[in-house]
């Protein structure tokens, strides 16, 4: 329960980080465009000044060219500028051919997005010439900021991914041991104490796996965990016929927690019997791990379980169904009478169709 609410606490977190990267993203871009037309406004300003002045000197000479030359490469913002004159039209670019295109001997600004569409146009008051003006295009953007802003807005959402992905990992990891830790495994140990009758500790001292009597209890808790973080489970009977007293029973059992590596999820099933619980499994898996334990039996204890007769495994899952463990028990039987009573198949599985169960529960009301 704790790395659940732990999980959705980090979850809230990384939420909050997405968010800021690109909220913070946005505005820094706004900020970064509107400084971009100020800047264009005030280089544009000093650019026709410079104009001006130097214009008095002697408009469109060399000098007059050269100096429009060096004030347009000096500018972080201009792209290019077009001075009109009594005698025609002249383009002045940073880069030839990229903001500037001649038609009919007369330039025009290229209309690109990489453009800001903001007017900057003024008239040039020079002694001695009519209708001079001054004209530029800005660029829009400053890449370097841009690229900035991009590169710190994909490392907050890294951060959050990174975050998101390792609290995963960690409750992959973590979240089975912690739940059967914190949640079940005293949980029917100390009902049984408190009501002073049944058996006594977690483990049976015949077996050194759990008592029957906690099976009920354990599957209803599993079944409730799996249901609610939309997994599956799975429940295996199995029993063996060729016993003959508690010691071998015991040997077995022990055979059992090697191969399931999980005691907890383990219980005394009738004389010589054997439950087993196996939280997320489907019931393909369960199959699998029945029939590889089925022969790893057939192998150890070969003169015992010479008879394939000598070992019957009976399964059922839960199948995305809300059930509880009386039905899930219920099934688990029947497959495993089933296993005992055919002389080919030992194991024995119970398939549901959820959508005639779902059905069912409907029609009961």
């Amino acid at each position: 329960m704790e790395l659940k609410k732990s999980g959705t606490i980090i979850a809230a977190v990384c939420i909050v980080i997405y968010l800021f990267a690109l909220i913070q993203g946005s505005v820094r871009f706004y900020l970064s465009v509107d400084q971009r037309r100020s800047a264009a406004d005030q280089e544009f300003t000093q650019i026709a000044a410079l104009a001006l002045t130097a214009g008095t000197q002697g408009f469109m000479n060399e000098q007059f060219v050269q100096t429009m030359n060096n004030a347009l490469v000096s500018s972080k913002s201009l792209e290019a500028l077009i001075i009109t004159g009594p005698e025609g039209e002249y383009a002045f670019e940073k880069q030839r051919g990229n903001a500037v295109n001649w038609i009919n001997n007369s330039p025009r600004f290229f209309n690109k997005f990489s453009f800001s569409d903001q007017s900057l146009y003024m008239p040039l008051d020079i002694t001695g010439l009519r209708n001079v003006n001054i004209k530029a295009v800005a660029g829009a953007f400053d890449l370097a900021e841009i690229s900035k802003i991009l590169k710190e807005t994909l490392l907050l959402i890294l951060i959050g991914f990174a975050l998101a992905f390792f609290t995963m990992l960690l409750q992959l990891l973590l979240g089975r041991q912690t739940d059967t830790a914190s949640e079940n495994t005293q949980a029917p140990v100390n009902e049984a104490v408190k009501s002073g009758a049944g058996p006594k500790g977690l483990y049976s001292n015949r077996s050194n796996i759990g008592w029957e009597e906690y099976i009920k209890d354990r599957l209803d808790s599993e079944l409730h965990r799996c249901s609610s973080s939309e997994h599956d489970l799975a429940l295996i009977f199995m029993e063996f016929t060729d016993i003959a007293n508690d010691i071998m029973y015991k040997t077995i059992a022990e055979e059992t927690v090697s191969f399931f590596a999980s005691r907890d999820m383990l219980f005394e099933y009738g004389k010589w019997g054997i439950a087993v619980i196996l939280p997320i499994d489907n019931l393909e898996t369960a199959i699998s791990k029945s029939e590889k334990f089925y022969q790893r039996i057939m192998e150890r204890f070969p003169s015992s379980y010479s008879r394939a007769s000598s070992l019957c495994i009976g399964l059922s899952s839960r199948a995305g169904r809300l059930l509880n463990a009386d039905r899930l028990i219920l099934e688990t039987r029947e497959a495993l009478k089933k296993a005992k009573s055919d002389s080919k198949n030992k194991i024995v599985a119970f398939k549901s169709d959820p959508e005639k169960y779902r059905e069912f529960i409907r029609t009961r009301g």
